[in-house]
């Protein structure tokens, strides 16, 4: 049995909810006072919820959505005031020591632990010029995505990598955000290093997360969610480069590279109750709504601006009419969108997810946003407004053409001028449609219906019965007329008419009738096309309204998309990131860093597909090289890479590192060695002990075999797989006896003369492989699978080496257990001769034991299905899981050397997939029961079964797969807008993130069940019965 591991997405059976960002953390714009380096700026952050700064929205002039947020800042300035720790930071903090608490305890854990890293360290060893991973320590996918993006920001990387702390607080802090910043980033420049230059394959940022945690219990901290943490991350960067900054231009104003690398200024020009304003401030991250629009640019036109605004393009003074536009003065080098797919449902009293599409592009053009293209853009935007207009009317035009009539149901018009055209061309019928039925005649019965018969002039081929049908006596005034079975005739009777048509039409009226229709459906469709055309080119209009050049002078290009998957309060976070030296995108999954592509990225990011969209886009300026170019050695001019990269004392740092990776490596090659050198003397004793008992029961045994010589060279081999010779005559050696004495005996029967034991042996190997190999080219039905019943069969289709099926073969006729008559003593001799002559150079009994053993494994995934599709069929879905798992896991293994190593893996792939659809629905019955223990048993059923079996069907992405987790997924997801008692809404809300998150690890499972053991004759009648009954089911269409 093999160990069963398996390298799948993960999900953490201890993590709480990750908490995705919220529509409380609307920016918005706030002033800081200067630091003592007089640097003073504006940010779009959320202001702090400090007593002086709550701004009244509760008046009634204010929407649901302001009173809430104004409430929000209200309790959390109540709490503040109270604590001196907003609620925010109370959660935060909480979730981040349940974090590092969690990751203390994992080697105290008896249980099988997601994040436990693999015992095995070349599981761990860094591929070269692999990306480096961050490990999860629970509930920190959020800190991987934030700080991969910015550290594939080289000038970013170096920035961090080459800080040095200002000398005058290295042994002292000043202040608390020295004593918290400067720790931190020596951590970060640790993490930094680590991720440039480790053998690690994933490094772990415990330490920072640490740090995190004691900052979020500091007063000073105004962090909202989760989601705040790239501007928390910012500020104290900002913070610990403006000490330095200001220790390296003392008499200067100091420049801070981070403000510089991530802060731009917008000009915001707008009306006051009729006053004209103008003012500058600063801004970092960009915030930007979703809902109700199609792409990003339409999300920054909307951001641009502000209320009603026609007052700014005209010289009165007195117009009460307030509003702003927003126009970039000066963009940063790194452009940051916050968007905002989060809103807050007044009914339920929580925020939700939006999940509709919004697109954005690889390459953004800024022009049009710009201050200094303010006349050309707002000349463009009326231009814009005005071909709106004049779109949509011409789309209710359309519409009126495409969706025509006066009731429910509408049709295009042409259609109906073309229905009508139909109805005017049709045969005219002279009859009423229920004039030739008769509703005297009996309803039914053997002597059917009964009409007059027609005149001979009338009469036509209806008065003949279909074809099939024996014309039935009637009376001589009376005649059997057919009736039209519509689900048990193929086509209708001849005389039917397809559709109702005109009864009295004169060929003038209907030649008038064909011209007008003709001609109105011409007029229609032309009119239809021409609309089509109008509103395509106005479309292309709008597209191309930016296309000239100057409008196309300030690009960004696509850096990083942070991603998150789940609803508003669970989720789990990665980012993709493009990598321009490789020209592709890299998915960053916590510790899995694959090759990605611009289609996964769209499907996972734009939203409408699945629950995963993104949250956060990172783009840089295209015209800013130095951003993304790797450093090169200034006297060689060769570019640096790996250690060559950092400063001296990271350098040893990382030396150090490795060196310790290096020794556990040693250390676990020291004693896998051990253990094989142990594994290998075991065999050895086993072997000798093995001889000695066959020995003495040669000696004591009154078998016919006790006086034939054993070669101790060749006593191994002999020892051969249990399905080719058995100590005892079990039922399957019986069967595989008789075999062989049939073999012998159609030989001999064959032979005109008689010949030796050694040309009769020879004679009766063919006839057993001609057998054999007949049923391995023979096409079977799914329950007779002929590679059961005998492991010469399992060869032949899958190619084996001549030397392999020759050597087998000769197994099987030196069994001790043949028949005794002289015939078969003597072949059991010559072929037992014969396998001790074959000299070891002319067979590897390596790849023979390969073989062998790949045979061993069909039967027991064979044995694995074949049980875990009976218990299905019972419905004993907890017992049927592991067994259709294993055989899964065990067949997918096979199946990678050969098709015809193992079954249809569709098939199992279904029953697995059925099966946990079925558990996850049991437990969500459960669930909605409401009652104990009904409630925790089916938790139970999910957190012990479903959610460690979700990464094995995320792992091979199979769409229908994928549809399933999506399937189990929604089903609980759907349970968050729903009323439920508050203990269920806590255990849903502990239970949700396990089943969304989707990180990568290498991860043990469970031990296999244990196989009983079946006789081949036993288990091909058993497994040919349960397939046997699947096919039916199928059948059946159920």
């Amino acid at each position: 049995m093999f160990e069963f591991i398996f390298v799948a997405f993960s999900t953490d059976h201890d993590r709480g909810a990750e908490c995705p960002p919220t529509a409380f953390s609307e920016a918005s714009a706030d002033s800081t006072e200067p630091a003592e380096g007089g640097h003073r700026h504006h940010r779009c952050t959320a202001a702090p919820a400090g007593p002086a700064d709550v701004i009244d929205l509760t008046g009634d002039d204010k929407d649901d959505l302001q009173r809430a947020i104004a409430l929000s800042l209200e309790e959390s300035s109540r709490a503040f005031r109270e604590t001196g720790i907003t609620d925010e930071e109370q959660a935060i903090s909480r979730v981040l020591e349940a974090s590092i608490a969690e990751n203390k305890a994992s080697l105290k854990r008896t249980h099988t632990e997601v994040w436990s890293d693999s015992p095995n360290p070349h599981d761990r060893k860094r591929m070269e010029n692999c990306p480096v991973g961050l490990k999860n320590v629970g509930n920190t996918c959020w800190f991987s995505a934030v700080i991969q993006s910015l550290f594939n920001l080289l000038e970013f990387q170096r920035l961090v990598l080459h800080y040095s702390p200002p000398a005058r607080v290295q042994d002292l802090p000043r202040n608390q955000k020295e004593h918290r910043n400067l720790p931190f980033m020596q951590e970060l420049r640790n993490l930094f290093s680590l991720m440039v230059g480790s053998k690690r394959k994933y490094v772990d940022p415990s330490c920072a997360v640490e740090i995190l945690k004691d900052a979020f219990k500091s007063s000073e901290s105004q962090q909202q969610d989760v989601s705040e943490f790239t501007h928390k991350l910012l500020d104290w960067l900002e913070d610990a480069f403006q000490m330095k900054a200001e220790e390296d231009r003392e008499g200067e104003k100091p420049k801070n590279p981070m403000v510089e690398l991530f802060y731009g200024r917008f000009l915001a020009v707008g009306v006051l109750e009729g006053k004209k304003f103008e003012n500058t401030e600063m801004f970092g991250q960009y915030p930007l709504q979703v809902n109700g629009f199609k792409d990003l640019h339409e999300c920054l036109e909307a951001a641009m601006i502000e209320g009603e605004i026609e007052s700014l393009h005209s010289s009165a003074e007195n117009s009460a009419k307030s509003g702003q536009e927003h126009w970039f003065t000066e963009l940063p080098p790194v452009l940051t969108f916050e968007l905002s797919r989060f809103e807050f449902n007044q009914a339920l009293g929580r925020p939700e997810k939006i999940h509709s599409k919004l697109e954005f592009p690889s390459m953004l053009y800024m022009d049009r946003y710009m201050d200094r293209n303010r006349e050309i853009t707002r000349i463009k935007r009326e231009e814009i407004r005005r071909l709106k207009e004049h779109l949509t009317l011409l789309q209710q035009r359309l519409e009126r053409y495409l969706s025509y009539g006066s009731g429910p149901k509408r049709f295009p018009l042409a259609d109906v001028l073309q229905y009508a055209m139909e109805f005017t061309s049709s045969k005219p019928v002279c009859t009423s449609p229920v004039g030739d039925i008769d509703t005297s005649a009996p309803p039914g019965g053997t002597a059917g219906q009964l009409l007059p018969v027609p005149s001979t002039a009338e009469q036509g081929p209806s008065s003949t019965p279909p074809e099939g049908l024996a014309p039935t006596p009637a009376p001589s005034t009376q005649q059997r007329v057919p009736i039209h079975k519509p689900f048990t005739q193929s086509r209708l009777p001849p005389d039917l008419p397809m559709h109702p048509a005109p009864r009295h039409i004169t060929e003038e009226e209907l030649r008038v009738l064909e011209a007008c229709l003709h001609r109105w459906r011409s007029e229609v469709e032309n009119d239809t096309r021409d609309l089509q055309g109008s509103i395509s080119r106005i479309h292309r209009t709008i597209e191309l309204m930016y296309s000239d050049k100057s409008m196309m002078q300030v690009p960004y290009r696509l850096h990083a998309v942070l991603v998150h998957e789940g609803q508003a309060n669970a989720g789990h976070y990665w980012a993709y990131i493009y990598d321009p030296h490789q020209r592709c995108w890299m998915k960053y999954n916590d510790i899995s860093v694959t090759k990605s592509s611009w289609e996964e990225l769209v499907r996972d990011s734009f939203g409408g597909y699945r629950n995963a969209s993104a949250y956060c886009l990172m783009y840089i300026n295209d015209k800013k090289p130095f951003l993304i170019e790797e450093e090169f050695d200034k006297e060689t001019g060769q570019m640096l890479s790996g250690l060559d990269k950092l400063p001296p004392d990271l350098k040893a740092y990382v030396k150090e590192d490795n060196s310790l990776f290096d020794k556990e490596m040693e250390v676990w090659n020291t004693l896998q060695a051990r253990k094989a050198q142990q594994e290998k003397l075991a065999l050895a004793v086993a072997a000798a002990a093995t001889a000695a008992v066959a020995e003495t029961a040669t000696t004591t045994s009154p078998q016919p075999m006790s006086t034939e010589p054993s070669t101790p060279d060749n006593s191994a081999p002999q020892q051969d797989p249990e399905y080719m010779e058995q100590p005892s005559p079990t039922d399957y050696s019986k069967h595989l006896q008789e075999d062989t004495e049939r073999a012998i005996s159609k030989a001999a029967a064959e032979q005109q003369e008689e010949r030796s034991p050694e040309g009769l042996l020879t004679a009766a190997i063919k006839v057993e492989y001609t057998r054999l190999l007949r049923f391995a080219q023979e096409d079977t039905a799914p329950g007779s699978d002929y590679r059961l019943q005998h492991v010469i069969v399992y060869f032949i289709q899958n190619q084996a080496p001549k030397k392999i099926l020759e050597r087998t073969l000769l197994m099987q006729f030196a069994d001790r257990n043949l028949g005794f008559n002289e015939r078969c003593k003597s072949i059991m001799k010559v072929a037992r001769a014969k396998l001790d002559l074959i000299k070891p150079e002319e067979i590897n009994m390596e790849e023979y034991e390969m073989w062998h053993q790949d045979y061993r494994n069909f039967r027991e995934t064979t044995i694995f299905l074949m049980i875990g599709l009976e218990l299905f069929q019972k419905k004993s879905f907890v017992e049927a899981l592991m067994y259709l798992i294993y055989s899964y896991q065990y067949n997918r293994e096979l199946l990678v050397k050969g098709l015809y190593r193992g079954h249809d893996d569709e098939l199992i792939g279904l029953y697995r997939r059925e099966c946990l659809l079925k558990l996850n629905e049991n437990a969500a019955g459960m669930f909605e029961s409401g009652e104990e223990p009904e409630v925790s048993n089916g938790l139970s059923i999910m957190n012990e079964l479903v959610v460690p079996c979700i990464p094995l069907l995320l792992v091979h992405d199979i769409e229908k797969d994928l549809l399933s987790v999506e399937d189990m997924r929604n089903r609980w997801c759907s349970y968050l807008g729903q009323e439920m008692e508050p203990n269920l809404q806590e255990k849903l809300t502990d239970f949700l993130p396990k089943l969304l998150d989707c990180s990568t690890e290498i991860k043990s499972f469970h031990d296999p069940p244990k196989l009983p053991t079946y006789s081949t004759l036993e288990l091909v009648e058993r497994y040919g019965r349960v397939i046997a009954s699947l096919s039916r089911v199928h059948a059946d269409g159920r």
